[in-house]
């Protein structure tokens, strides 16, 4: 069993470099990643793709949303609705977005509870494996758990920096392996190898 005191400090360490990235950078590296995203994200009619509204020193992927809308795409964002459950809610232009826990927004409760199939999903550190390590709280692991339950296999594509890069990520029984990774070099898939 991985040392949970290991996963606490890979996330402190890496989104300390993220936090140092200059503002500028993170715009810049932001940019690129959705360059390369709308080049290899392909998708075929209207799929509902969740993103998310950058807080702290995250990626800032509303212009990749923005380009994958203009593509097609039906896009949601998560909202928090208590200490275990997000929902996706629909992402319009112009939507009025209202404050949620944790420093978030979101849109509010007359949006559209939409179902993703594709999730581009926020991480603290990830590995060449595909395994990532979140912000703790779980929310995406069980949301992810919930679509499954439902029949449902959403492909997740963790967005971070390369800078979010670790030698390994200690796993735990109820991880959920991602599909790939996107950062500013491109888009990385990790393919159907062994966990």
């Amino acid at each position: 069993m991985p040392d949970r005191g290991d996963k606490a400090r890979l996330r402190t360490e890496r989104l300390a470099a993220r936090d140092a990235l200059v503002p500028a950078d993170r715009i810049e590296k932001s940019l690129s990643l959705a360059s390369h995203g709308m080049g290899a994200i392909d998708f075929d009619g209207a799929p509902v793709i969740s993103g998310f509204l950058p807080i702290r020193s995250e990626v800032d992927v509303r212009p990749l949303m923005e380009l994958l809308g203009d593509r097609g795409a039906r896009l949601c964002v998560p909202v928090v609705l208590d200490k275990e459950t997000i929902v996706f809610r629909e992402f319009l232009p112009n939507v009025e977005l209202v404050g949620g826990v944790f420093g978030t927004v979101g849109p509010g409760p007359d949006a559209a509870q939409l179902e993703p199939q594709i999730m581009l999903v926020p991480l603290a550190a990830f590995d060449a494996r595909g395994h990532r390590i979140g912000y703790g709280g779980g929310y995406y692991d069980r949301a992810i758990h919930r679509l499954q339950q439902k029949g449902l296999n959403p492909r997740l594509i963790g967005i971070a920096f390369d800078c979010q890069e670790v030698a390994s990520v200690p796993e735990e029984p109820h991880d959920i392996r991602l599909d790939a990774v996107l950062t500013e070099s491109g888009l990385r898939p990790f393919g159907e190898q062994s966990p």
